[in-house]
């Protein structure tokens, strides 16, 4: 079975039942304009329009049989998933939006959803994971700033959540956000083109030097667009833990128990996040439906010099052990 470990997914009944179920996170707004919607979360401005494809399920389909794809794990746009909300609502809007992915997907067996937790409060996040993976969620996506704006995965509040993800030996999905306040990022669409490669970066290197992969050996944390710098810079952080003197974790062994998406284009690089990585540690990702992903992943893989076992497993082994596929999932003829 072919796996797409990476791509989002919006149902269309958030939208059509937003207005029944609003008083439950009234701090969200959604703004309707003439084909695309917007939301907007306590302290920001409206997001980006919310692009019709995120909810086009015929498309995605067409798309997935021309690349050849079986299944994909479908997590939720990273814009709306509402960390700024005062912790309550959070825990509401969450189990909104999951609830409206469960629902829809219900029938289409060629999607595992991935949940969306709270992550601004660490002991709601966990009852909401426990809550999503009884559900027959296949695992969760997470953003890397806990207070939509900033904060710090390591924080001490989370805990809660990466016991219970431990705990239950969850499939956790990292994704970018942006980095705040940063205006050299304001042209070329840099925000998208290295932006959040610097947010992923910063981020997990945190939980390398704190040692939370250490800590949770449960958690099975996959990292996006091949790990963002952090398989390229591991010396460094390596050198930075030998001169610390013991006040840090070391960073080699926290990222030998990550796991990546494919998701860098170039071969070269390709090969040697593999190489970094070691076996059965890469899964084929696409970023679906956004421009900046890799529309064609297969390819890469395909193109890669690694043995032809490796690639079975890049291309859906891996993904089968570390996430939760639905029981009654689409298997080619």
């Amino acid at each position: 079975m072919i796996i797409d470990i990476h791509a989002h997914y919006i149902p269309r009944i958030l939208f059509e039942r937003f207005d029944a179920a609003h008083a439950r996170f009234p701090s969200v707004a959604l703004k309707r304009e003439d084909k695309v919607n917007r939301m907007q979360f306590p302290g920001g401005e409206m997001t980006r329009p919310i692009m019709p494809k995120l909810s086009d399920l015929a498309d995605r389909l067409a798309w997935m049989d021309k690349n050849g794809i079986d299944h994909q794990l479908v997590g939720g746009w990273l814009d709306s998933f509402g960390y700024e909300l005062p912790a309550a609502e959070g825990l509401e809007w969450s189990r909104f939006i999951n609830a409206c992915m469960k629902e829809e997907l219900a029938t289409q067996t060629r999607f595992t959803p991935l949940a969306t937790v709270p992550l601004q409060d660490g002991g709601l996040a966990a009852q909401i994971l426990k809550e999503a993976m009884d559900a027959g969620f296949g695992g969760l996506m997470i953003g890397t700033l806990p207070k939509g704006q900033g904060g710090n995965l390591d924080d001490p509040g989370l805990d809660p959540f990466w016991q219970a993800a431990s705990d239950l030996k969850a499939g956790v999905f990292l994704h970018p956000m942006f980095l705040c306040g940063e205006p050299r990022l304001a042209d070329y669409d840099l925000v998208n083109a290295i932006g959040r490669v610097a947010d992923t970066s910063i981020a997990v290197a945190r939980l390398l030097h704190s040692g939370h992969l250490l800590k949770y050996p449960g958690v099975k944390l996959v990292i996006s667009h091949g790990g963002a710098a952090l398989p390229y810079v591991l010396g460094r952080l390596a050198r930075n833990f030998t001169i610390a003197q013991g006040k840090y974790a070391d960073p080699r062994k926290g990222f030998e128990a990550l796991y990546f998406d494919s998701i860098v284009f170039d071969r070269d690089a390709f090969e040697f996040l593999a190489g970094k990585a070691g076996k059965g540690k890469i899964m084929m990702g696409s970023d679906m439906p956004f421009p900046i992903g890799d529309l064609e992943p297969q390819k890469l893989i395909h193109a890669a010099h690694v043995d032809e076992a490796e690639k079975k497993a890049m291309l859906g082994g891996t993904a089968q052990g570390i996430f939760r596929l639905r029981a009654d999932c689409w298997c080619r003829p």
